[in-house]
């Protein structure tokens, strides 16, 4: 615990700087003293900076440099970049809570999409004759949704698949029960999670742990009609891996929000695979006022002398 301040000067370092600084404009007890705010880490005092909100690529550029920071407020659900670096003496929070409604659309977009066939039926309209042979759909009801990484955002699925008459299971490092999950798996049990799933969305962080976990042994124990849904971190599949379960119909199709290279390559043969649909890293982008509002609160801690929420432990990397 840090002693007890009546206020502390915070640098905004983000490609978001403008509508975070908004956003704090809109908090007045106690209000925010802002020293910086910017994208460009040149323009930041090091040797001053005590607290940051920012983007962790960003801050990761000056992190080592900024010898007296006690607290960053990351605006990121993923913090590799700060979490790769050996500086570990301050405090590192992260966001909960703010990307739960984006994932649940994006998720059930797909999840509907493949269950009910829509490619088919467009398909079907182009036909020169015989259109009203409808395409084979399926639903939700009864299927399996099975969640890698069953935490927060996890969670926030369920509700909505209960909602369909889905079945939720899920897969974590401690196997720990969760509200809501027909079952959590350990990752020992990795591969009885996978024969069960009929969707698999990866909401994995990247530690590792999780690094190639889906691999050609998990690819092969999904059913042939799953589909893999990637929103975690791109790193957690094994790209030739995925490609050739694709290639020999192991499962139906991928749907992939995060690759290991950023951007992904336009000669990539990602992007020219008919089973795979790409997102461009879009499943769940933070809103300014979401994030401000976790540190606003945080922010309200910190001058109180207490620990921010959601704290990030630097050896498990979440």
């Amino acid at each position: 615990m840090h002693q007890t301040n009546d206020s502390a000067n915070v640098v905004i370092l983000s490609k978001e700087y403008d509508g975070y600084h908004r956003a704090l404009s809109q908090y007045n007890a106690p209000a925010v003293h802002i020293v910086t705010a910017t994208d460009d880490p040149q323009q930041i005092d090091l040797e001053s900076t005590q607290v940051m909100l920012a983007d962790p690529g960003l801050a990761a550029s000056v992190i080592e440099q900024c010898k007296n920071i006690k607290w960053v407020q990351s605006g990121w659900a993923g913090n590799t970049p700060l979490l790769e670096k050996s500086k570990r003496d301050y405090w590192l929070s992260g966001v909960k809570g703010v990307f739960d409604m984006q994932m649940r659309e994006y998720v059930f977009s797909y999840l509907l999409y493949f269950s009910r066939n829509i490619a088919g039926f467009d398909t079907a309209k182009k036909h020169s004759k015989n259109k009203w042979c409808k395409p084979e759909f399926n639903y939700l009801k009864g299927k399996t949704l099975g969640i890698l990484g069953a935490g927060s955002i996890g969670s926030a699925l369920v509700p909505i698949a209960n909602a369909f008459g889905m079945h939720v299971i899920g897969l974590r490092k401690s196997g720990a029960p969760q509200p809501g999950f027909k079952k959590v798996y350990q990752n020992k049990e990795l591969l009885t999670f996978a024969r069960q799933s009929d969707f698999v969305v990866s909401l994995l962080p990247d530690t590792p742990h999780t690094r190639g976990i889906i691999d050609a042994q998990v690819l092969a124990a999904l059913p042939p009609s799953a589909v893999l849904i990637n929103a975690g971190r791109g790193n957690a599949i094994v790209e030739d891996d995925l490609l050739h379960a694709l290639d020999t119909h192991q499962i139906a199709a991928a749907v992939l929000d995060v690759f290991e290279q950023e951007p992904l390559p336009d000669a990539h043969p990602f992007w020219q695979h008919d089973k795979i649909h790409i997102t461009q890293h879009t499943a769940a982008t933070s809103l300014p006022e979401d994030v401000v509002a976790v540190f606003y609160e945080n922010y309200q801690r910190y001058i109180s002398g207490l620990a921010p929420n959601y704290l990030i432990d630097f050896d498990k990397g979440y």
